[in-house]
């Protein structure tokens, strides 16, 4: 996120809640509308993919005590008119470089800007990774990449949820220089961007923006004896096994995301997340439809014509028994309710139960004599008498 942007974008307008909203309320709105906007619920739709990015960029900062203080200061400086060019300041040329202010060249006293202290950085430090005055020389902490993997469930843990093992590799600290890039553990500080990781650069319009330092790649410190794992890069390669809980209800190829469960970070930053796609085995009896489940009952001619009650298995549940009632046709879907798969809220949705009339193979004795009474019986009757019908008259 860039610094205008952070300054001109209302997070508390794409939200859709008041500039004093608790916490409870922020988290409540912004879960409302991630379930409406979310890629999953609407695939193939742009709009709806970059109103979700908006959602999450806006969860991110106000969802965060310190962040959301940090972005309500700079709005209260910046965001209302402050510091905007007047009738005398060069005719309209007025132009000033946030990143003067940001790096601590706001100081109070004679020739300042009103006596901010340790530099307006100190507000921004949280959210762009920037350093306030007297801190030129600290190095910032680097949150760790995300992951991502993938895992396949049985279609009765999607249902239900599971617990599964996972093992990644991501990059960690290395630890044969304890995640400093020098072998002997004494890296220098980085002369171009002075141990920041960051450099500027101008943008045009007064604006200067941040890039990672090419000479350090944004680590703040140079190995002068680089070590033989990392290459002074301070990070290599680490495996590890974590017991990951994938809730239940889960769809195939849905993308879960877990905070905080992807690559630590560096000099105590935050680790990354971890993103889990998940493919689900067919059943060889159920299938599923959203949060129901489906399954096709086989049934005779007579309990089709006649009626009468069919006991339906059901997945990891004792059977049910529904009512199939007189002339009931092939193809006919009846519901068992509550015996879905797992909704968000925790309850479930349906059975969906689909009637397929089983014609025999083989038939004879009795039952042959059966049948052609029953030919006989109804040998007056045209089934496709309405299709003719139909046909002639289109």
């Amino acid at each position: 996120m860039s610094t205008k942007d952070f300054i001109e974008k209302d997070f508390y307008k794409v939200l859709g809640v008041p500039k004093d909203a608790t916490e409870a309320e922020i988290k409540k709105a912004y879960r409302k509308l991630a379930r409406e906007f979310h890629p999953d619920a609407n695939k193939g739709n742009a709009k709806a993919e970059e109103r979700f990015k908006e959602i999450s960029e806006a969860n991110d900062v106000l969802g965060d005590p310190k962040k959301r203080k940090e972005y309500d200061e700079a709005r209260a400086l910046f965001g209302n008119g402050g510091f905007r060019p007047g009738p005398g300041a060069g005719g309209g040329n007025f132009n000033f470089d946030l990143g003067d202010l940001f790096g601590g060249g706001a100081q109070g006293g004679a020739g300042g800007a009103g006596g901010f202290g340790g530099g307006i950085g100190d507000v921004f430090g949280g959210l762009f990774n920037r350093g306030g005055a007297g801190t030129g020389t600290r190095t910032q902490p680097r949150r760790g990449q995300d992951i991502d993997t993938e895992v396949t469930l049985s279609f009765t843990e999607a249902v239900d949820g599971a617990t599964v093992p996972l093992r990644m590799t991501s990059q960690a600290p290395c630890k044969a220089c304890s995640g400093t890039g020098d072998a002997n553990g004494t890296p220098r500080v980085c002369p171009t961007c002075v141990g920041t990781g960051q450099v500027a650069r101008g943008s045009g319009g007064g604006f200067s923006l941040t890039d990672p330092c090419p000479d350090c790649k944004g680590r703040g410190l140079i190995a002068e004896n680089p070590c033989e794992i990392c290459h002074g890069s301070g990070r290599a390669k680490s495996s590890r096994t974590m017991q990951v809980r994938i809730p239940a209800g889960v769809s195939d190829s849905q993308r879960i995301r877990l905070r905080g469960k992807g690559a630590p970070g560096e000099r105590g930053g935050p680790a990354g997340d971890l993103y889990v796609t998940v493919h689900v085995d067919a059943h060889p009896v159920f299938g599923r439809k959203g949060d129901n489940l489906t399954v096709t009952v086989p049934v005779t001619f007579a309990e089709a014509a006649l009626g009468g009650e069919v006991r339906v298995p059901t997945l990891g549940g004792p059977p049910v028994t529904l009512k199939l009632p007189p002339g009931t046709p092939n193809g006919r879907t009846m519901r068992a309710r509550g015996k879905g798969a797992v909704r968000k809220d925790g309850t479930r949705g349906d059975l969906l139960v689909t009637v397929e009339v089983a014609v025999p193979t083989d038939v004879s004795g009795k039952a042959r004599d059966a049948l052609e009474a029953y030919r006989e019986a109804t040998a007056g009757e045209d089934p496709r008498a309405e299709l003719f019908q139909a046909a002639k008259g289109a």
